[in-house]
């Protein structure tokens, strides 16, 4: 059965269920990699929005670039992604250690199975490949330095983020993500 109406998507869902009216998806029913589970759920130009909170550290840079490039088929024109990985830049040990490749711990842990670790460029050029116009909403540059650009929780909620994660309320981030909107034209 294609789904069809105002489609708003979340892949990797996991536990959180921050969207409600959002179709909250898991990897066993909507693989970003294999077109086929696509198919069988929506029409090519059917999604407004996609939102994806850290699920492309799982994916090589490789990839990263084929799930963006499937993702836009099936977006409508102005659809978008909103997609939130951890931030290479973040300036803090802890943190880096927590998120890099293969993570800090047993194969059970969530980082276990990193496969990149993104900064915004990195990030950012995997979604231009695909033919995404990009917009950084809360990421670290080269420096460190934290950048926050105004972004709606109507148009999908980042729990991990500077905005909605009570661990990174007040002066101290902890565990900011790098989130970013890639815009179909």
């Amino acid at each position: 059965m294609v789904i069809k109406n105002d489609i708003k998507l979340v892949i990797g869902a996991g536990e959180y269920n921050n969207n409600p009216g959002w179709i909250h998806t898991q990897e066993d029913e909507l693989h970003l990699l294999k077109e086929k589970t696509w198919k069988i759920k929506f029409d090519h130009d059917s999604i407004s929005a996609i939102l994806a909170e850290h699920v492309w550290e799982h994916l090589t840079n490789e990839e990263g670039i084929e799930a963006a490039k499937i993702c836009y088929k099936y977006l409508t024109s102005s659809g978008y992604i909103r997609c939130a990985v951890p931030d290479a830049f973040f300036p803090d040990e802890v943190y880096q250690n927590i998120v890099k490749i293969g993570g800090p711990g047993p194969k059970d842990h969530p980082a276990a199975s990193h496969k990149i670790v993104y900064n915004h460029k990195t990030l950012s050029e995997i979604f231009e490949t695909a033919g995404f116009k990009v917009v950084l909403l809360e990421y670290c540059d080269e420096n460190g330095h934290f950048h926050y650009n105004e972004w709606d929780g109507k148009d999908g909620v980042i729990f991990r983020s500077k905005r909605y994660d009570p661990r990174n309320q007040g002066d101290k981030l902890v565990a900011p993500s790098l989130i970013l909107d890639a815009i179909k034209p």
